[in-house]
């Protein structure tokens, strides 16, 4: 019995640690084990933490074993964002949200989102399985400060609805009443399990899936030692592209821009380059979603953080504002509607 989580690492480590300690009290034993992103503390890199809930100890063992879970009951997605894939440890290439899911298994996602909207991104299954919506908003509690925002016991309280024969909610109220400030955690806990809601999703319904494993090298095929090649000023690494790790994009309103080069400065990935007419685009195949552009812009509204789910692609339209500036702005107004 397995259950894997999408989140900020600490906050994985309290929900699926909270799920192992309340199984105990069915009777049952458990473990974690995590798997992070590429670099989980930094903003937006997501990161996987599993909970394994066995009947026995020899069930426990083989499945503590493995790299990670492979045949997983209940996936919770904090970030809806994560629809449009997950990039694994050790990079094999954007993995479907549900690569890892059991036929009628679930994936909870913590959204505002409806599950037509999600399943423009999620790639269709050859079964049927579910997608069960927490209403909330991407939470990145336990970044570098725990959000203390009860995203945490309702997901619990969800994933104890959702299967009721992994951990009841029983165990989960007696374990939770033993804990400080418990009552305002068993309110959290009882507002998931009453509030998740849970829909069918037919085989063959959702995305093209598109996903190709990558093929690794073995250890005697490998170079010794590890380079990352440097590339010319003003370019990027075509092999290092960070944009699954992306929770907002940086949108920029090109007629406000001074062209100050702040944002071509202090972009920690040098993901902007400078356009023939001076201004500075985004790569966005290799933007990462930090942020730091629209902090350090000094023209309010120039640059805007905007959730990814909003866009199809990573493609460059500064050509379209070059061509139509009244096109391009009546677009990413549309986009900025968002934020407001």
């Amino acid at each position: 019995m397995l259950l894997p989580g999408h989140f900020s690492k600490n906050l994985a480590a309290l929900i699926t640690k909270t799920l192992v300690q309340a199984a105990r009290l069915d009777g049952k034993i458990g473990g974690t084990v995590q798997r992070n992103g590429d670099s989980p503390e930094r903003h937006g890199i997501p990161a996987k933490q599993f909970s394994v809930i066995a009947e026995s100890e020899k069930e426990l063992h083989v499945e503590m074993a493995k790299y990670q879970p492979d045949n997983v009951r209940v996936i919770c997605v904090m970030d809806d964002t994560l629809a449009k894939g997950v990039e694994s440890w050790a990079w094999y290439g954007v993995q479907p949200i549900h690569i890892n899911l059991q036929p009628g298994g679930t994936v909870l996602f913590i959204s505002h989102r409806t599950p037509q909207e999600l399943l423009q991104f999620v790639p269709r299954k050859p079964f049927d399985w579910k997608i069960a919506i927490l209403d909330g908003d991407p939470c990145f509690a336990g970044l570098w400060v725990y959000k203390d925002d009860g995203i945490d016991y309702r997901t619990i309280g969800a994933v104890a609805h959702i299967e009721p024969t992994l951990v009841s909610i029983h165990a989960l109220r007696e374990h939770v009443s033993k804990l400080p400030d418990a009552e305002r955690k068993l309110q959290a806990l009882e507002a998931g399990y009453a509030r998740v809601r849970i829909y069918p999703v037919q085989a063959g319904e959702g995305a093209e899936d598109t996903y190709v494993p990558v093929e690794k090298p073995g250890w005697t095929e490998m170079r010794e030692g590890l380079v990352i090649p440097a590339v010319p000023m003003g370019q990027n690494n075509e092999l290092f592209k960070k944009y699954t790790t992306r929770t907002q994009r940086p949108v920029i309103r090109f007629d406000t821009c001074i062209k100050c080069e702040q944002c071509y400065i202090e972009c920690p990935d040098e993901c902007f380059e400078i356009a023939g007419d001076g201004y500075f685009i985004v790569n966005y195949e290799h933007c990462c979603g930090c942020g730091i552009c629209s902090e350090i812009c000094p023209v309010e509204g120039c640059i805007t953080m905007v959730d990814e789910l909003r866009f199809e692609s990573n493609e460059d339209l500064h050509e379209l504002y070059v061509q139509d500036p009244q096109l391009y702005n009546d677009y990413i107004s549309e986009k900025l509607e968002a934020v407001r």
